[in-house]
């Protein structure tokens, strides 16, 4: 009776043990390249001559893949992006116009 616990904890450590040496998921390149999670921002569109920038209450983003943005020059816009704030740039993986909640006055909230 004494070794029931004994073995209960053996096998719950060879569990453990067995699980912690599964590798993860394997990461995409792109995803290491910029990051891993999404951001949803707010802001204006703006063509700056050379580059689009995108624009927030907060900063102005350098947008690592512009041509998402094409067509969208002066618009108000929701995009998902990786941001990476340490080259201040964003890769937008989507763009769509704000909902009515979303609008400019209500993003201050």
């Amino acid at each position: 009776m004494k070794m029931l616990p004994v073995c209960l904890c053996l096998c719950v450590a060879a569990g453990v043990t067995a699980v912690g040496q599964v590798p993860p998921d394997q990461v995409s390149q792109e995803d290491q390249v910029v990051g891993n999670r999404t951001s949803t921002i707010l802001g204006t569109v703006r063509d700056g001559g050379q580059a689009l920038t995108f624009v927030t209450d907060e900063r102005a983003w350098n947008v690592d893949n512009p041509e998402t943005l094409k067509g969208h020059e002066g618009h108000y816009v929701r995009v998902n992006a990786f941001v990476e704030p340490d080259r201040g740039s964003l890769h937008i993986t989507k763009v769509k116009l704000p909902t009515a909640n979303e609008s400019r006055r209500n993003d201050a909230r």
